[in-house]
Formats: C-alpha cells, sequence, structure tokens
C-alpha cells in the first residue's frame, strides 16, 4: 500500500517515528487511533499504512484509510492469524493478502509479474508465524517495483489530495 508507516499505540499513534512533525493526512488517523488506543495495553502497538494522502499511486476504493500489516506485543510480532484476530477485535482492516502459503523458487518473481502497476508499489512479505521484533530484518522483506515513485515533490510538501473509500 503507497502510504505511510503508523503506530497505534497505548498512548496515541504516531508516523514513522515517535517526534513525526505535525501533517493534515494524519488527521483521520488521529481520530481513528483515539477509538482503539483505549483497548490496547501498555506493551502492544498496531502497525500499518495510514493511505488517506495520496503519494504516488491513487485509490479510489480502499477499505479503510489505515490497513494493518502488524500487531506487536512486548518486543515480538505476532503471528498472521493472531494478527488477524486481533484486528477485528479492534475493528482494522488487514493489508490485502496476495499470497498465502509455503515459500517456493520463483515465488516473488510471480509476484512481481502479477502486479497491477496502476494501483499497487509492491509488496511485503513476512513469515506467517510469530517471531521477535529484532528479527525483522530476516523475517520480513519489502518489494518496491522500479519507477514507482514518479512524482518531483514529495506528497507531504504537495497539495493533499485524499485518497477514496469503497461505496458501502
Amino acid at each position: 500500500m503507497d502510504g505511510e508507516n503508523t503506530t497505534i499505540h497505548a498512548g496515541g499513534s504516531h508516523a514513522r517515528s515517535p517526534d513525526s512533525r505535525y501533517h493534515p493526512s494524519r488527521d483521520w488517523l488521529k481520530a481513528f487511533a483515539a477509538g482503539i488506543s483505549p483497548y490496547l495495553t501498555a506493551g502492544e502497538r498496531i502497525v500499518g499504512e495510514n493511505v488517506f494522502a495520496r503519494h504516488s499511486v491513487a485509490d479510489d476504493a480502499l477499505p479503510s484509510y489505515f490497513l494493518g500489516f502488524a500487531w506487536i506485543v512486548g518486543d515480538e510480532v505476532q503471528s498472521w492469524v493472531l494478527t488477524q484476530a486481533r484486528f477485528e477485535e479492534l475493528g482494522i482492516q488487514p493489508v490485502p493478502s496476495l499470497y498465502r502459503g509455503p515459500y517456493r523458487a520463483g515465488l516473488f518473481e510471480d509476484l512481481t509479474q502479477a502486479l497491477d502497476v496502476t494501483k499497487q508499489e509492491g509488496f511485503v512479505a513476512r513469515i506467517a508465524g510469530s517471531f521477535a521484533e529484532a528479527d525483522m530484518p530476516r523475517r520480513v522483506g519489502k518489494y518496491v517495483r522500479k519507477g514507482h515513485v514518479q512524482l518531483e515533490t514529495h506528497w507531504t510538501k504537495a497539495e493533499l489530495i485524499p485518497n477514496r473509500l469503497a461505496e458501502a
């Protein structure tokens, strides 16, 4: 998802890092997080993409402006099954799954060939089981297609253009 990595925790939320500066694209997320934060324990974090603002890829049928991809408790990234269950409890839409199953040679090449380059910047792959957060560099990988960013001005410096939600 072409958005901004965001963390929701018991004390609120932040983009990328706790010292993120204000940007109007984060207003919706702050309100959304305010409804979830009271249900999180001190050591619990939800990580996902804030896709309110258009970056390089326009979305016109999003299920939500926040799409979760990780549930971290303490220093452990929870399994995908437990993460999806927790998201359901909290009313969080997960990122779409492109593939679920065992790794095989050629899998990532097949996934890159199947990308709709008008709507997808790439994909993230992770193991389905739980793992230590410190192991993320070995357990999670990201592929972003060549030529994805075609803007001369960074999205935070440009006019704010909201993505659109799917019609209910």
